[in-house]
């Protein structure tokens, strides 16, 4: 029997995977069509998304290793009669220290060259200045190989983006990397093609003018899918896996698709918001452990989206079905003048949908990363104590899993006292403003923080369920239990217990609950003056 390909989980490299039994999936025809139609490109991808492969499989294709390309796309261009291998500068920005000062990222940068240099066989020049070491690679490059060189610059932002939360910092980051990348500009002579990627455009009014007007392919619909899986690549490369996980988890494969689908398919990354895709590191660690978990907390570098959230106070529902404009799809801000929706669009948090009336709309990709925001929030809101919110996530979980209310309103109730209200209140009345919310800010802040708090304790959980007599607020399923949760507010002069039993009625006289036999019923009053639950029924 032939032997089953194995999943190159956290694996970038592509010659590995062709030499050692990994499952590829064959993206070379992109890559061949832009070394065709020009010279100098730029591709924005969230971290984890197949970037580096596409460097290192271009890294392969110019090294002129036919062998590892016996049946891909791009065979047919390395045995084109004109085809001329070309020595090629590598530089991985990921890898740059950035934690020890300004002066220790400089020597990080002038390792990275030297490092390229010897990797051709080149004495890096005898200079502690980065940009003269480049400049002198790429010219010695081209005279020792006669050959026009290629640079292959992977995550030139992350350098930048490492100071999201210190935008001086990051001001003198970039002069740095301008200084750098700009000899990729002053030597253009030298060189065959580049190709660069990062998260974003972020530095574009800086970095990308050192530079010769690079095509920005990130929103073309033709490349949608250059990175990142479609549904239609993972039933055909990977047909062993979705058999073995859907047998594992008793399901037909065809249940399987949906339920992946839903928690995993969703990404977009072209003007149309029409190509759907799978990161491909959440769904490899699906497949390797057989179990619908968040991975993407452990791809999207999940410390700095949390201090990012508890710095601007934001919350997770403000960015649902948020409508924008094709200008800012395309140019999202820099990282000290982008709208919080802009900066988590570019890292992979939120992402393109159709919008009203032919426009645009952001959201988030699919369940599993809805999850592993509302989990940082909730870790925010606790402090970040681990301890903290796993007793608080415990108490709300035997609570809901035993029909037991007054466990549920008590971690409720510690959740809310956590809360920074003069904090997060402009960004309520943005998201209101924004969304066409029909609430007072106070009634906005509490339902949302609750309803992420539910989604981040991995209660599946539905906000404004549409019914046949109105919405409800809350709808939860959880351990074969399911929960309808109405939410009332008592402000000044008004009474709670009241409140509460207002939003029971209104369960029961728009029958909420039909649809869920034996749900329990469960109506909210929430005194604003002490920021409780004080009241339930």
């Amino acid at each position: 029997m032939e032997k089953r390909l194995k999943l190159p989980v956290g694996i970038q490299t592509f010659e590995t995977i062709r030499t050692e039994g990994y499952v590829y999936v064959d993206k070379t025809k992109y890559l061949i069509d832009l070394i065709d139609t020009g010279k100098i490109y730029f591709l924005a991808r969230p971290r984890r998304f197949g970037k580096s492969l596409a460097i290192s499989t271009f890294d392969a294709l110019f090294s002129g290793k036919k062998e590892l390309f016996k049946g891909l796309y791009a065979e047919s261009f390395l045995n084109r009669p004109d085809f001329e291998p070309s020595p090629v500068i590598r530089l991985d920005m990921s890898i740059i220290t950035t934690n020890r000062g300004l002066e220790a990222m400089e020597g990080s940068i002038c390792n990275l060259t030297a490092v390229a240099a010897r990797n051709l066989n080149i004495e890096p020049a005898n200079t502690k200045n980065y940009g003269d070491l480049l400049r002198e690679l790429i010219i010695a490059a081209y005279h020792k190989y006669n050959q026009k060189v290629v640079i292959l610059l992977d995550e030139y932002d992350k350098p930048y983006t490492d100071f999201v939360n210190d935008p001086i910092m990051a001001e003198k980051v970039r002069d740095v990397l301008r200084s750098f990348y700009v000899q990729i500009k002053a030597n253009d002579k030298y060189i065959r093609f580049t190709f660069i990627t990062g998260i974003s455009k972020f530095a574009k009014l800086g970095v990308f003018s050192t530079l010769n007007s690079p095509i920005d392919i990130s929103l073309m619909p033709k490349y949608a899918a250059m990175c990142g899986y479609t549904e239609e690549e993972i039933i055909r490369y990977f047909p062993d896996y979705l058999e073995e996980t859907a047998t594992n988890l008793h399901m037909t494969k065809e249940a399987l698709i949906v339920k992946m689908r839903h928690y995993y398919n969703g990404f977009s990354f072209d003007i149309n918001a029409g190509v759907r895709l799978y990161n491909p590191f959440s769904t490899l660690l699906f497949f390797a452990q057989q179990e619908f978990l968040n991975y993407w907390m452990e791809s999207g570098r999940s410390k700095v989206i949390a201090d990012y959230l508890k710095t601007k106070s934001l919350t997770v529902e403000q960015f649902r079905n948020l409508p924008i404009s094709i200008d800012f799809a395309q140019s999202p801000g820099d990282v000290d003048t982008a709208p919080p929706e802009g900066f988590l669009y570019q890292c992979g948090y939120l992402t393109l949908r159709p919008g009203m009336g032919g426009g645009l709309a952001l959201d988030y990709p699919n369940t599993e990363v809805l999850h592993s925001m509302s989990v940082l929030l909730a870790q925010n809101l606790l402090d970040r104590r681990d301890d903290s919110f796993t007793w608080c996530r415990t108490d709300l979980l035997k609570g809901l899993m035993n029909r037991d209310t007054n466990r549920v309103i008590s971690a409720l109730n510690r959740l809310l006292a956590t809360i920074p209200y003069d904090d997060f209140s402009s960004a309520a009345r943005q998201s209101i403003s924004t969304n066409d919310y029909e609430m007072k800010p106070q009634e906005w802040l509490y339902r949302s923080t609750i309803l992420a708090f539910l989604r981040g304790c991995g209660v599946v959980v539905y906000a404004e369920m549409h019914t046949h007599t109105g919405r409800s607020d809350l709808v939860l399923s959880f351990a074969g239990q399911t929960w309808i949760i109405e939410i009332k507010v008592a402000y000044t002069g008004e009474n709670a217990a009241q409140k509460a039993q207002e939003a029971y009625r209104q369960i029961i006289q728009k029958n909420y609950a039909t649809p869920y036999p034996n749900a329990v019923c469960l109506g909210i009053g929430i005194d604003d003056s002490l920021r409780q639950i004080t009241d339930y029924c």
